[in-house]
């Protein structure tokens, strides 16, 4: 059991970083849980904007001729989507055949082997373990990828912040503080707080960005500020997920369900242009095509055919994308990186 192996660590070695202690439960080589069986879908642990349905790949794929066009349409386009789970949007974006594609290709980085196998592959469409290297002309994406990147804690005692780790009492797994440490952004100490420290994400983004040569990094996730998270309860930043439920506490259930973090958008590189995903929904042309399908909804509906189905799927897809209150409240981060 990986409850065991990490025991197992913490005896030899002392307490773990919480960073240490989720890249072990998530991405342990054996017995990590999306090593294992986590997965997004309706059938998986959890649902994110690809798994609603076509419509959203297809908005996507509009950004991305648009993107291409910007950067003057050259012929080695790549679209690197990380984080690309078993390929849902993947195929979304290949159905719609974007015009950047016609002479480039898509590639889908994903760290588990059991989701790599689950990836539709062809001349266009290629999977591998990690970002390919630099140059790289046109855009990485990822969607809901930094929240499920390690981080670290730290709690306040009012008058600093100390970090806190995972140890051992009684055989048990418990939380320690331990030593001393600063945030990398400014927030007051307040005795009780707690916030994340999301250097893996930062220093993930950079990587990137120094990568592409002439294009976008475009990220998709839901977020708040370091300062904001300090005032609330962390279970209601720092979640966990197992068949679309909330699961228990990190402690617990190792290795058997989704670990999940707010993106402290605060402690991200700077330079993004910032949207919501309703935002950037609707300048891609969602209205447009929800418009579409209701004319075509109301001409096909009293023959219900395919034509008149997916028109109908189109209204209700587009319905869960805008909701503020939920995926349509997601922020929408992009890089733009200029050959000049």
């Amino acid at each position: 059991m990986l409850v065991n192996d990490l025991k197992s660590r913490i005896r030899k070695s002392g307490p773990l970083p919480f960073s240490d202690f989720i890249e072990t439960c998530l991405y342990d080589h054996q017995k990590g849980f999306f090593t294992k069986k986590g997965r997004a879908g309706r059938r998986g642990d959890f649902l994110t904007s690809p798994e609603v349905g076509p419509l959203f790949g297809h908005l996507i794929a509009n950004w991305l001729d648009d993107l291409w066009t910007k950067i003057d349409k050259p012929k080695n386009f790549q679209v690197i989507e990380v984080g690309a789970g078993c390929g849902t949007l993947a195929r979304a974006i290949l159905d719609c055949k974007p015009k950047c594609l016609e002479h480039g290709n898509y590639v889908m980085v994903e760290r588990s082997e059991e989701l790599r196998k689950a990836q539709p592959i062809s001349e266009k469409l290629f999977s591998t373990i990690d970002v390919p290297d630099a140059p790289i002309v046109g855009a990485v994406i990822a969607n809901e990828l930094l929240d499920n990147l390690p981080f670290d804690l730290l709690e306040a005692d009012g008058d600093c912040w100390k970090e806190v780790c995972v140890g051992l009492m009684d055989d048990q797994l418990v939380e320690i503080l331990t030593t001393e440490r600063e945030p990398p952004v400014e927030v007051s100490p307040l005795k009780g707080a707690r916030i994340p420290i999301q250097t893996q994400a930062n220093n993930w983004i950079n990587g990137v960005i120094e990568k592409i040569s002439s294009g976008s990094l475009l990220l998709i996730d839901y977020g708040s500020s370091t300062q904001e998270m300090s005032q609330r309860n962390q279970e209601s930043w720092l979640r966990t997920f197992k068949k679309h439920n909330r699961g228990t506490s990190p402690l617990e259930d190792v290795g058997n369900q989704d670990i999940t973090v707010e993106v402290a958008i605060d402690q991200l590189p700077e330079g993004a242009v910032i949207s919501t995903q309703k935002q950037f929904l609707e300048n891609q042309g969602i209205n447009h095509l929800v418009d579409e399908g209701r004319k075509i909804w109301k001409e096909s509906s009293s023959v219900g055919d395919l034509r008149a189905v997916k028109a109908r799927s189109r209204i209700v897809e587009a319905e869960a994308l805008l909701d503020p209150k939920g995926l349509g409240g997601f922020f929408v981060f992009e890089w733009r990186i200029s050959s000049s």
